[in-house]
């Protein structure tokens, strides 16, 4: 048996415009639709290019990038990296002990060895990356902070700074936060008068209150309420802070994730006979997680970037760093450079969390019903 193929050629006055198709088309239907519109494009255009022009030239055309001292940029018109190149190590982990700064990078490598493989399905479900997962964060600072009991130098967290101690405080923030948000929430919706009320109050006097209240109570009330002699370490102290503070937020959005659901779902799962754990894990929190998604998302990077409060408690994270360097003799006058490399540094982190998210909500299709 044989099958023919016929072409149909479709004659050249019967398609449509050019100017309908395409970028052409495009263009022409968005930006140039109208005079106004197109004046406005112009205009637009005429501005970006003014600023991207500047800021290039500043930064790349004009810029001295090698080098470690201000010299070769006393007769430079551009931006002055060799601040960056000088002090790149203070940035990532602060005033860290110069011997021990090995270690920081194991740890950055670990955690790299348990992240990457989420992105491959056939090793996320795997019972050794799930003990893993769970291993790794106790062995990260086990590496970071040292135990004289297994003979690794120990390094005191007021040590402790830069990118390192911005990506300790989020992370473990954003993620211990997340299962004490969900007992909030269902909390606050719970049938127990004491129980919703004792939610309600924790999470609307959080709420209540910007986070640098939260930390100045971590840091310089709570251990008031502590025995004599006994202290909890200040950066134990700001992270329970941020912790409380994240919790509280995450907490109002998993409720509304919740509300966004119809009660028959619940009702649904109850004349399955499945009971009230059942119910909650397996139907209700699942669509509510994932409708929620871009909230959560959005909450962790204003998460990761409130962080840089810590500094009025006397700790010097990424933002704190390059404070420091900028009060720093050798490099006065160079604020700009140091305060535009944390800024790449905060927007490539941020920009990686959102597409991630992105990523999420088109794989589990958040917002179709």
């Amino acid at each position: 048996m044989t099958s023919e193929y016929i072409e149909l050629a479709v004659p050249a006055e019967k398609l449509p415009p050019a100017v309908q198709l395409g970028p052409v088309g495009w263009l022409r239907q968005n930006l140039f639709s109208s005079w106004t519109n197109s004046i406005l494009t112009l205009l637009a255009l005429w501005l970006i290019y003014q600023a991207l022009g500047g800021l290039f030239n500043w930064a790349v055309r004009f810029a001295v990038f090698s080098g470690t001292s201000p010299e070769p940029c006393k007769v430079a018109e551009g931006a002055c990296w060799p601040l960056v190149n000088d002090n790149w190590q203070i940035f990532m982990v602060g005033s860290y002990p110069l011997e021990l700064r090995f270690r920081p990078l194991i740890a950055l490598i670990i955690v790299l060895a348990v992240v990457i493989p989420i992105f491959v399905k056939r090793f996320r479900s795997s019972r050794l990356m799930q003990i893993a997962w769970v291993l790794s964060p106790v062995i990260v600072f086990l590496v970071i902070s040292g135990s004289e009991t297994l003979g690794i130098t120990p390094v005191p967290t007021a040590r402790w700074g830069g990118l390192l101690l911005t990506v300790l405080l989020s992370i473990t923030g954003i993620v211990c936060a997340f299962p004490i948000g969900l007992m909030l929430a269902l909390g606050r919706r719970s049938k127990l008068p004491i129980i919703r009320s004792m939610c309600v109050v924790y999470i609307e006097l959080i709420r209540g209150v910007p986070l640098i209240s939260v930390l100045f109570m971590a840091s310089f009330m709570l251990p008031l309420f502590f025995p004599a002699g006994f202290t909890i370490d200040k950066l134990l102290r700001a992270q329970i802070g941020i912790i409380m503070f994240a919790a509280a937020y995450q907490a109002e959005t998993v409720r509304g994730g919740l509300q966004a659901l119809s009660k028959g779902q619940e009702e649904a799962a109850m004349s399955l006979g499945l009971n009230y754990a059942q119910t909650m894990v397996f139907i209700i929190l699942p669509q509510a997680l994932r409708n929620v998604i871009p909230i959560l998302v959005s909450g962790a990077i204003s998460l990761l970037k409130d962080t840089s409060l810590v500094v009025i408690i006397g700790m010097f994270d990424l933002m704190g760093m390059a404070n420091t360097i900028v009060a720093n003799p050798t490099w006065l006058g160079k604020h700009v450079e140091s305060y535009a490399f944390v800024a790449g540094v905060y927007w490539v982190i941020c920009f990686s969390m959102s597409r991630y998210a992105r990523h999420l909500e088109i794989k589990f299709s958040t917002g179709q019903h």
